[in-house]
């Protein structure tokens, strides 16, 4: 038994595919780990609190998503769906560590 799960589409049973979920959640949480490091760096970086929001990097961050993920042939709805999500929570964590860190 190999620690790596199969490709996709060398899947033969769900145990396979469940193998392969897992081992791919894993790997996102440690990307999402990396991502929200960067937010903790833009809480740190930022002088003004007002700035956090940014609607303009917002849009342009979620329309580079949907460029790539139509490229990888997932449909364009779903990655915006899904990075709208993913912004926003950024977003609201950047947020609460700027907070935190300008407390008292």
């Amino acid at each position: 038994m190999t620690d790596q799960p199969l490709h996709p589409d060398e899947c033969q049973t769900m145990r396979d595919v469940r193998a392969g979920v897992d081992a791919t959640d894993a790997a996102l949480i440690k990307l999402l780990e990396i991502r929200f490091g960067y937010m903790r760096a833009a809480a740190r970086i930022k002088d003004d609190r007002n700035v956090v929001r940014d609607e303009a990097r917002k849009a342009q961050v979620i329309a580079q998503a949907v460029t790539l993920g139509e490229a990888a042939g997932i449909p364009a709805a779903h990655i915006r769906s899904v990075w709208e999500e993913l912004v926003e929570q950024s977003i609201a964590y950047e947020l609460g560590v700027w907070d935190a860190t300008r407390q008292g």
